[in-house]
């Protein structure tokens, strides 16, 4: 057998890689003095070449040594009798005086015939690992006051099932099922589940069903291996083994397709998961959040949804009211949304006017709960006093003119009850003086709009 080639010593090449060692290294001798003290030594100790050079490794302090105190002879430390190279999570203390969170390891280098030449170590600063592990653990927890019940804003009675019903939910691992319309907050619900339950150390993982189509939907959720397809060029975990541990939320379930309903159902079953391109069956400790804004049931007697899927979902439903459902609710949402607005901007705005507050009441919400935080913002872009006035509305709001229930919404008759000069004054402004715009706006004619502003005296012009 050919014997590889040995390349010959080089010590100004060991000098060289020693000096840019990323972690500390420091060599004593076999009287235990120190004999080399790398730069980055210098920069985790505070000890420079000079003045470690010649000190024992007493000069570190560390806080788990060998022994309570360095012997005066190092063949007494027990790292000469350590067998092998034991890395120790320990304390170093700066030449300033603070403490250094380190990982120290130390290897005694022997002689064939077992006499001591020598002492290595080496040196890990674990002060930015510390500081993104805080870090982290601080995101945590703030995503945990995020999901709070007491952000969950309401008094209602139909809020206080809710409440009751989060509560249950986050008592088991039951599959949940959230239903509501666009902008009730379910996510929050999801987040609110998770973040109470059991499961609230491991990961939330959220995924919009609705966002991506059935291929890339297949290979997010599941994974895939090398190969499995065009472009895949390594192997990726899916967002169900992401969350193994802890929870999946997944958004807007009704728009799955039939084949991923069918690879969903089996993930509900079994708990287990195969990536694409790949028969192995990976086991996955997970508790499934659901929600849609879409009757299932409907669905279901369509046949565009798997009845067998539906009761898998189902198991513990929780319906959240629309808005017009919970106007009682009103105030104290718009309250919150100025505090958060307040602190955003650093206005100090001290909530709506009597006018404001009316519109805020008689408006129909379709946007539901997303949509009243958008228009405090907007309100915010506005005001400039200390009080959210009419004026400083969305258009929609401001018009007024529209019933509680989203369904009849933008229905002519309803909007042209609630029409006075002003409001149509404000609307033309907001269209430039352009009716068909102003008509479609209010879902009437843009002959109805001429005979209104004939009626009401406006120009048909803007005057300046």
């Amino acid at each position: 057998m050919k014997k590889s080639p040995q390349l010959p010593f080089n010590p100004q090449f060991f000098s060289h890689v020693i000096t840019s060692m990323a972690d500390g290294l420091f060599i004593m001798n076999e009287e235990g003095r120190i004999v080399t003290w790398n730069p980055s030594m210098e920069r985790i100790s505070g000890y420079s070449k000079e003045e470690a050079m010649g000190k024992t490794c007493s000069l570190l302090e560390c806080s788990r040594c060998f022994g309570n105190e360095c012997p005066a002879d190092i063949t007494k430390c027990g790292v000469t009798s350590q067998r092998g190279n034991e890395a120790k999570e320990c304390m170093l203390r700066h030449k300033d005086g603070h403490s250094v969170s380190v990982i120290k390891s130390a290897s005694a280098v022997l002689t064939e015939d077992g006499s001591l030449l020598g002492v290595v170590e080496t040196v890990t600063d674990m002060s930015e690992l510390i500081r993104v592990r805080q870090r982290a653990e601080e995101a945590v927890r703030r995503l945990g006051e995020v999901h709070r019940f007491s952000n969950i804003i309401g008094k209602s009675e139909a809020m206080r099932q809710v409440f009751t019903a989060i509560k249950a939910a986050a008592g088991s691992d039951a599959t949940t099922l959230i239903h509501g319309e666009s902008g009730t907050g379910k996510e929050l619900v999801a987040g609110a589940i998770h973040f109470n339950s059991s499961r609230s150390r491991g990961t939330l993982v959220t995924v919009n069903c609705s966002a991506l189509p059935e291929t890339l939907l297949e290979s997010e959720l599941f994974g895939h291996v090398r190969g499995a397809f065009t472009g895949a060029s390594r192997d990726r975990i899916g967002r169900f083994e992401e969350a193994d541990g802890g929870s999946i939320f997944l958004d807007e379930i009704g728009d799955l397709s039939p084949f991923i309903q069918v690879k969903l159902l089996r993930v509900l079953q079994e708990r287990q998961v195969e990536r694409v391109g790949e028969s192995r069956r990976r086991p996955v400790n997970i508790r499934v959040i659901a929600a849609t804004n879409l009757d299932l049931n409907v669905l279901v007697r369509e046949g565009r949804f798997r009845e067998d899927l539906y009761y898998r979902l189902k198991v513990f439903p929780i319906r959240l009211p629309p808005l017009w459902e919970r106007k009682e609710d009103i105030p104290m949402l718009v309250s919150h949304f100025v505090a958060s607005q307040n602190r955003k901007t650093g206005k100090q705005v001290k909530g709506l006017t009597p006018d404001a507050m009316r519109l805020f009441m008689d408006y129909g919400w379709p946007g539901n709960v997303r949509e009243l935080e958008n228009a405090v913002e907007h309100a915010f872009v506005l005001c400039t006093a200390d009080q959210i006035d009419a004026r400083d509305l969305p258009l929609e709001l401001r018009l007024a003119g529209f019933p509680a229930q989203p369904d009849t919404f933008r229905k002519a008759s309803s909007a042209t009850r609630r029409l006075t000069r002003e409001r149509l004054v404000t609307l033309l402004r907001d269209c430039d003086y352009n009716k068909a715009e102003a008509a479609r706006r209010l879902g009437i004619s843009r002959t109805a709009v001429w005979k209104y502003m004939n009626k009401w005296g406006i120009p048909l012009k803007p005057e300046f």
